[in-house]
């Protein structure tokens, strides 16, 4: 009976992958639909711009939801999403246990982060959400250093290198409160949730399956052991005590004395 680990199946582990794929990148795409018809909203009614963070200001709490929704032009919108498409999809694929864990607090803590220092101004746009994602992929492959954190890493930072210097301030018309507060925001997700994805199946070395097998065996005869042998016993029971008087202790054989005479 092999009761060792087996190396996984290529292609199972594949098919698997290019579903998650297919199925983070439908997901990401509809939400940029989302935010073209949300934007179409905000020129049809101006006021919907006002749902922005607003620093310090009781009513610019309502842009801890509303405001990665919204963006100042089309270019503004434009610019985010391929960051979204992009990071998102390989947040979903790498980590689909912690994804939403990551986006929803790089949605909310970018929105705090920048209400509590920010400028006063109206802060608006996704680009919170982008560098919180960009910043858990960039986290998560220092801390776990297994072969897909570090592909999906390297993936971001050779489209996406530049946000390590976005959340310094650098332009007055780009929120850098919002890029900042978003990087935290991921970086303090990956160390809380780095250990809710299992690491990928891989394959094992010889020495590692032989190691396993050893392993199985011992279990198995410790098993049997328990199964087959009887319990230990814990003390041995008293089958006789001596009496303490000689005559007590009764007659086994009997002797005869020459006096006795004929029985």
């Amino acid at each position: 009976m092999d009761t060792f680990v087996t190396a996984p199946d290529p292609a199972e582990q594949s098919r698997a992958q290019r579903q998650r794929v297919r199925s983070q990148l439908f997901r990401w795409l509809l939400f940029i639909v989302l935010l073209g018809l949300v934007q179409i909203a905000t020129i049809a009614w101006p006021a919907l711009s006002s749902w922005a963070v607003v620093p310090l200001t009781g009513p610019g709490l309502v842009g801890l939801v509303t405001a990665p929704l919204l963006h100042a032009d089309w270019g503004h919108l434009f610019s985010n999403a391929l960051g979204l498409v992009v990071l998102g999809t390989l947040v979903g694929t790498v980590y689909p246990r912690s994804a939403w864990r990551i986006v929803l607090a790089a949605w909310v803590g970018a929105g705090v982060f920048t209400w509590v220092i920010g400028r006063p101004s109206v802060h608006l746009g996704a680009s919170g959400l982008v560098h919180g994602l960009f910043f858990a992929l960039f986290t998560l492959a220092l801390l776990r250093r297994d072969r897909p954190a570090v592909v999906a890493a390297m993936i971001a930072m050779m489209l996406f290198g530049g946000m390590l210097l976005t959340v310094l301030p650098h332009e007055w018309r780009i929120s850098w409160e919002m890029h900042a507060g978003g990087a935290l925001a991921g970086i303090i997700a990956a160390f809380v949730w780095r250990h809710r994805d299992p690491p990928p199946p891989r394959k094992l070395y010889s020495w590692e399956i032989e190691e396993l097998q050893a392993e199985a065996l011992a279990e198995a005869k410790a098993l049997d052991d328990a199964a087959y042998e009887p319990e230990r016993p814990r003390e041995v029971p008293v089958l006789w005590v001596r009496p303490e008087r000689p005559d007590d202790r009764g007659t086994v054989l009997p002797f005869r004395r020459p006096d006795d005479g004929p029985r």
